[in-house]
């Protein structure tokens, strides 16, 4: 028989999962904004900013109330573990927030003629989240491991990018502007995919009772 414990558990865990479907729609729809400069699209990702604070709150609350009653040590990292990934979560949707922004603003104004693989970066980051929170799911150390080198992709492709975006507008300074926001949207995938990595972290901490955080490489701390 389920216990009133276990019952309470899964509802955070519902609520966790609630907040991840809506972190991946939310840069979903952002990148597409970006990309197919398509205003109406952009204006949507508000929505879901909004339902991840409502979420990472409940999170909280539920969290906290079952701190205490945790009867195994292995309870008690996952209330806590949910509680950062949820905090983890909700800064995605505040990255994908800054994403739709700068889409907005970009589709009010003529395209800048640069070709950049932020499709690539997108794509790359999303698929980290996703693995990160799929190794979540199935409490999968192995996978979660597996997640975290893949920053270093999303690292290289941020300095290729800034890299041509920023030799483009010096180019063409009647771009800058709009190179600005494309800079700053960049810099919101990295941060994406070092959420991803923080998750992957915080699942490995789950299943092994390691913290493996601040090992390897140092996080870049570059700011657009």
């Amino acid at each position: 028989m389920e216990t009133h414990f276990e019952h309470e558990l899964g509802g955070l865990k519902e609520r966790l999962l609630t907040m991840a479907s809506h972190a991946e729609s939310a840069v979903n729809r952002a990148v597409q904004a970006l990309t197919g400069r398509d205003y109406d699209l952009a204006l949507k990702v508000k929505d879901e900013d909004d339902i991840l604070d409502r979420l990472e709150v409940e999170v909280d609350e539920l969290a906290i109330g079952l701190l205490a009653k945790a009867p195994l040590a292995s309870d008690l990292r996952l209330v806590t573990v949910a509680m950062k990934i949820s905090q983890n979560l909700e800064r995605v949707g505040d990255e994908a927030a800054k994403i739709a922004k700068r889409a907005r603003a970009l589709s009010q104004e003529p395209p800048v003629k640069i070709s950049v693989e932020l499709p690539k970066m997108a794509t790359a980051a999303l698929a980290m989240l996703k693995a990160a929170l799929d190794a979540f799911v199935n409490q999968d150390a192995v996978a979660a491991r597996a997640v975290i080198p893949r920053d270093e992709e999303v690292d290289t492709l941020n300095k290729e990018i800034r890299r041509q975006i920023i030799s483009f507008m010096t180019a063409h300074p009647d771009t800058i502007a709009r190179c600005l926001d494309l800079l700053t949207a960049t810099k919101c995938l990295e941060r994406i995919a070092d959420h991803a990595t923080n998750i992957a972290e915080d699942v490995v901490y789950l299943r092994e009772a390691q913290d493996i955080r601040h090992q390897g490489k140092v996080r870049s701390t570059s700011t657009v």
